[in-house]
């Protein structure tokens, strides 16, 4: 009985003690879920697109494979991805503008491509996001699934966040979790900057995928692109001076699969110079070319 006791006191005194570290909410809250998304994206208004270099780790049911990988991301659904070994060989190199992917795979001697659908950007990131969204994930914005007020709603969370859910069509569904800047909580909420934090996309109660992004801090604008021989003009970034927040740590799961890759970003600049060629790739010598399409 004694035990039994302890043991209930120490059960309560936990409880009490996780009840009394519940984060209150900003002075001035959201009124709606779409003002938040509003100030989400005025957050990152002078965000063009995002240039970085990155670790990546990814796990699988069949093993893990880790390596560095150079990231370019403009909007709306423009990515390019150079995979290279720890000894600086390059292993693979992903190209999407958006309606045309392609994948170079140095190690099977293999050039796949097709069109830019989600399963086939998977190809690399093992995860089945749209483009569009892997472009807003690789920003620190969440990709928002089409919905009306009514399939919208809003909630603090004691953990120190917004838990915003959607409902949409074909029966998917979407949960973000939307922070607030740390210097912002005693000011007006249409004055406040928003942190994606967490995204979870699911469709007949399966999830798709599931982002979680964190350690946020600001990053400059890239500088111009400099010829080195002097001879072209300097290519000007693709937007202003920018000075939004990133999460330099990205993770994204595919629950039904197991699959699991991570980003942490190194060094990352915002509206980087863009030069021809950068979302397509010629096909080398000594490959196999192959079209590969897929069903999102």
């Amino acid at each position: 009985m004694r035990e039994r006791a302890i043991c209930c006191a120490a059960t309560l005194l936990a409880a009490f003690i996780t009840g009394c570290t519940s984060v209150s909410p900003p002075r001035s809250q959201f009124p709606t879920g779409d003002a938040l998304l509003d100030r989400m994206e005025a957050s990152a208004a002078c965000v063009n697109g995002v240039q970085g270099t990155a670790k990546i780790d990814h796990f699988s049911p069949h093993g893990r494979i880790r390596g560095e990988v150079y990231i370019l991301a403009v909007n709306p659904d423009r990515v390019r991805f150079d995979i290279v070994s720890p000894f600086g060989a390059n292993l693979y190199t992903l190209t999407s503008n958006g309606s045309v992917f392609q994948l170079l795979d140095v190690k099977e001697k293999q050039f796949l491509h097709g069109p830019a659908s989600a399963c086939n950007l998977a190809r690399l990131t093992q995860v089945p996001v749209p483009g569009h969204a892997l472009v807003s994930l690789l920003r620190g914005e969440a990709p928002v699934l089409v919905h009306t007020p009514a399939e919208t709603s809003l909630r603090w969370d004691g953990d120190g966040f917004y838990r915003l859910s959607l409902g949409s069509t074909r029966d998917a569904s979407e949960e973000i979790h939307l922070g607030v800047h740390p210097d912002d909580f005693d000011k007006p909420w249409a004055q406040q900057r928003i942190r994606v934090l967490d995204v979870r996309v699911t469709q007949r109660g399966v999830d798709l995928y599931h982002a979680e992004l964190s350690n946020h801090r600001p990053i400059a604008t890239a500088p111009p692109r400099e010829d080195p021989d002097g001879i072209d003009p300097p290519v000007p970034p693709i937007g202003g001076a920018c000075r939004a927040e990133i999460p330099h740590s990205i993770r994204m799961r595919a629950p039904h699969t197991e699959d699991d890759v991570i980003f942490q970003y190194k060094d990352a600049k915002w509206n980087p110079p863009i030069i021809a060629g950068s979302f397509r790739q010629p096909v080398p010598g000594g490959v196999s070319r192959r079209f590969v399409e897929c069903r999102d």
